[in-house]
């Protein structure tokens, strides 16, 4: 075992943040089939026996990373002042966020009701608060410490971005479960703030990234797989605007309940035309630096969680309009889904046992 490392304390040396994509990837693959608009038998228990793989996830990197932490501190510090993977301090708040909203979709039938609900509001609450921290420091920290002559708009920089949009969609599966009156009506107000905070950043962002694309010709090879990284806040976007709408009639009035879900089926559609052409250009630019030696690494899990993303953003568009062909879109993206996920986990695991994953990014 792990014959790579010269020692297996090794292991918690180089434990980075953009490991948790990896239980960003295995949740949103249980979430995204909870979600599906199918009845296949044996979907919910493929479903949480997913979720549970990525609790145990969850739980096991962050023990691994707070090691990292506590033993190999430098390390974790070079990491927190780097600029590319400073950036990927999105990652644990997205991953607390997919657990949790797995704990009610689908670990209410393993632990109950009362304990999955207890177990997303934990979840939700940290993640939320991670998120919206990191969303502050790290730009704090680009614009204070980072080297701006040498600076460059990457698709990580979205990473950061996205965690208050995951905040607002699993946010509004928590509504229902929320006393009725001021606290619901808080907590959508709340998510509508955190779905606005993100996509507007998020779209400024997506511009510098397209504009550095266009101008600067693509990154090295091995960072090809983070131009997926763009469609995650697409798709999460439209997933949290169409949930909030559809669980509004809860909280307000019937005109404004409307209004908003008509408003996630325009925004929805349109954000679906982008989010065509940007899933169109990352698997070209994926083909392409595939012809030119793309090597596994852990910035291929970038391949999973914004595909999820599509797939729960098209149900929820399905499900909002009727619209039978979405909900085919939503099925074919989850095989693609699979598909990668598959692919990327094997290869985890396999450089895993080796210990190749544990070694220094280089």
């Amino acid at each position: 075992m792990l014959p790579a490392l010269d020692r297996p304390g090794q292991v918690f040396e180089n434990i980075t943040p953009n490991w948790f994509a990896s239980v960003m990837g295995t949740g949103i693959v249980a979430n995204a089939a909870a979600t599906l608009p199918l009845h296949l038998i044996g979907l919910r228990v493929f479903a949480i026996g997913i979720w549970l793989l990525a609790s145990v996830a969850l739980v096991s990197l962050s023990v691994a990373f707070a090691i990292h932490w506590l033993r190999h501190r430098r390390n974790a510090l070079a990491h927190a002042r780097h600029p590319v993977m400073s950036q990927f301090y999105g990652a644990p708040a997205m991953a607390l966020l997919t657990v949790g909203s797995g704990a009610l979709l689908l670990g209410r039938d393993v632990i109950g009701l009362p304990a999955a609900l207890t177990a997303d509001f934990v979840l939700w609450t940290a993640g939320t608060l991670l998120g919206l921290f990191t969303s502050v420091w790290v730009p704090f920290a680009m614009i204070t410490r980072h080297d701006h002559d040498t600076a460059v708009a990457l698709p990580a920089w979205l990473m950061p971005v996205v965690p208050p949009m995951v905040s607002a969609s699993t946010g509004a599966l928590l509504l229902p479960h929320v006393p009725a009156g001021q606290l619901r009506l808080m907590l959508m107000l709340a998510c509508y703030a955190m779905f606005g905070l993100s996509l507007i950043v998020g779209m400024i962002t997506l511009t510098l990234v397209y504009s550095r694309l266009v101008h600067g010709g693509l990154p090295p090879v091995q960072a090809a797989p983070t131009v997926w990284i763009t469609l995650g806040m697409i798709g999460q976007s439209i997933t949290a605007v169409n949930l909030l709408g559809a669980a509004s009639g809860s909280v307000v009035a019937a005109p404004v309940a409307e209004g908003l879900r008509i408003f996630g089926v325009i925004y929805g559609i349109s954000m679906g035309g982008f989010g065509a052409l940007m899933f169109s250009l990352a698997v070209a630019l994926t083909v392409h630096g595939a012809r030119r030696g793309l090597e596994f690494s852990l910035t291929w899990w970038s391949f999973t969680f914004p595909i999820g993303t599509c797939v729960t953003g098209a149900t929820a568009l399905g499900n909002a309009t009727g619209a039978s062909a979405i909900h085919a879109l939503a099925v074919g993206l989850y095989v693609v889904l699979l598909a990668a996920w598959g692919t990327v986990s094997a290869k985890t695991l396999g450089r895993s046992i080796t210990g190749e994953i544990f070694e220094p990014v280089r």
